[in-house]
Order: C-alpha cells, then sequence, then structure tokens
C-alpha cells in the first residue's frame, strides 16, 4: 500500500479554499494510516455537513457522508453492526460540539472504540462564516460583526469530562505530531478525540485581521507548546498540545457482546 492508494484521484481537485487547514489535515490523516498499513477496506469514515465533512468524499475506504451533527450516530451504528472495522469521523467544531454536542458527550460516555478528529477552524466556513462554540469572546463573524460574547468550549476539557479515553490535540503547523496522534488514536481501544486547530483564512483569518494562511500557521507555532515542556510552565497562557488522556476502560461494543454471550448461554 501507498499514500496516494487511499486517495479517490477522480474527485480532485477539492473544493477547500487556498490556505484551508481541512487538506493538511488529511494528508496527516492518509499517512497515518499507510503507516500502520491498514486495509482500505478494514476502514470506514463518517462525516457529517461542513467544509471538514467533505474529506471523506477524497478518501477510498468505506464513507458515509450523513445529516449535519449525526455522524458520531451513524458511525456508533456501524461499529455496533461491525465491530471489526476501524470508524473515523472527521468533524468540523460547529458539527462536533453544537448541533452534534449531544451525540459527541455520548459516544465519548460511552467509549465506543471510534476515532473522532475534531477540526477546529473556529467557525462555520462553508455556510458564510457564523461564528461556532469554538469561536471564544471577542472573535467578529457575519453573525457576530461586533464581536461575540459567547464563552468557547475546550474541546479536550469537553471529551476528558465526557469520559473519551484518549483526548489529544495539535495544530495543522505541527503535521508530524499530527500525524503520529492520529496513529495513536486509531489504535486506541475506546472513543479517541484528536482536536486539530486548524486555520481557515477565507472567513475567520480575514474577519479578525489575522493575515493569511501563513501568518495563522505562525500563530499556531508560537501560540502553543507541548505539555510539560518548559516553555509551557513559564508562558501558561499559551495553548498546551499533546496527550492529554490515555486510560484503558471497558469497551461498548466488546461490553454488549458479552450480554450477547451470556443471554444465549
Amino acid at each position: 500500500m501507498a499514500v496516494k492508494d487511499f486517495i479517490r484521484e477522480r474527485f480532485f481537485p477539492h473544493i477547500w479554499c487556498p490556505g484551508c487547514g481541512h487538506g493538511m489535515t488529511l494528508n496527516a490523516m492518509l499517512h497515518a494510516f499507510d503507516e500502520l498499513g491498514l486495509d482500505p477496506c478494514s476502514l470506514v469514515m463518517v462525516s457529517g455537513i461542513g467544509c471538514s465533512a467533505r474529506i471523506s468524499g477524497y478518501v477510498n475506504v468505506h464513507t458515509m457522508h450523513t445529516l449535519h451533527g449525526r455522524a458520531l450516530a451513524f458511525a456508533t451504528g456501524i461499529k455496533l453492526a461491525r465491530p471489526d472495522l476501524h470508524v473515523v469521523v472527521p468533524m468540523g467544531d460547529g458539527d462536533a460540539t453544537a448541533i452534534g454536542g449531544n451525540h459527541f458527550i455520548h459516544a465519548a460516555r460511552r467509549n465506543i472504540d471510534m476515532t473522532a478528529i475534531l477540526m477546529n477552524n473556529r467557525i462555520y466556513g462553508m455556510t458564510g462564516g457564523q461564528f461556532s462554540p469554538m469561536s471564544g469572546r471577542g472573535i467578529r463573524a457575519t453573525t457576530a460583526p461586533y464581536g461575540n460574547i459567547d464563552r468557547d468550549f475546550d474541546a479536550v476539557k469537553l471529551a476528558e469530562g465526557a469520559g473519551a479515553t484518549f483526548v489529544a490535540r495539535t495544530t495543522t503547523y505541527h503535521v508530524r505530531e499530527l500525524t503520529a496522534l492520529i496513529k495513536k488514536a486509531v489504535e486506541h481501544k475506546g472513543f479517541s478525540v484528536v482536536e486539530v486547530m486548524t486555520q481557515c483564512p477565507t472567513y475567520f483569518g480575514r474577519k479578525n485581521r489575522l493575515g493569511d494562511a501563513v501568518d495563522m500557521l505562525k500563530l499556531f507555532r508560537d501560540g502553543t507548546a507541548p505539555l510539560g515542556s518548559p516553555a509551557l510552565a513559564a508562558s501558561p497562557h499559551l495553548i498546551p498540545r499533546g496527550i492529554f488522556v490515555d486510560r484503558e476502560e471497558p469497551e461498548y461494543c466488546e461490553s454488549y457482546e458479552a450480554i450477547i454471550r451470556r443471554v444465549k448461554e
């Protein structure tokens, strides 16, 4: 296998804007699949609606493009029916924590063996630049021209509090780290969440005068630091990156199968 074997070349060029971080996330994801030596027939990618959700159309594995915010619900059904498959769910920040917020916390609570890749560009990109639950106070958007007053979610704390057994965060600037974290998430038995801080120069960057894609990537470079690093200790205002949770808990499908076996006996 090679990375190109995971790509549906007939659907290229992609629809993302120049400089969008979703293509960088796709690149890291494909390299993770390749380095793990996964058979494309063993993979299912389920997505909802939004810029991030279009990833499933470009990947040459089993895919399902579903309803806004409901990707995890569809993915849960697939995993229960075929627990032998690797199920990966790419989501945007609005898709995961707004309309899909309830599905997100309950998938984490159940600890069902899936990998949720949460691409956090802090904006609704496909529908015109509305603010999302991850935008934060003071951020400008088409639906907040004078500045947003809503507090934002911390995706890592939300996933951890809901019970996810693997939780990590990185950025599109840290490409090798992103690939490594996706690999660990896919290998983990249980509900895994990888938050990817990603840039949207078209809406978020332009509305908030953050410059172009390169400028936004530099912000990720300079505004984050690895967990446990001297840089983070010296500057606690930096956003931490790395693995926040990695523990073993009973997995949902295995627990469900154990009940079926016990009833049959």
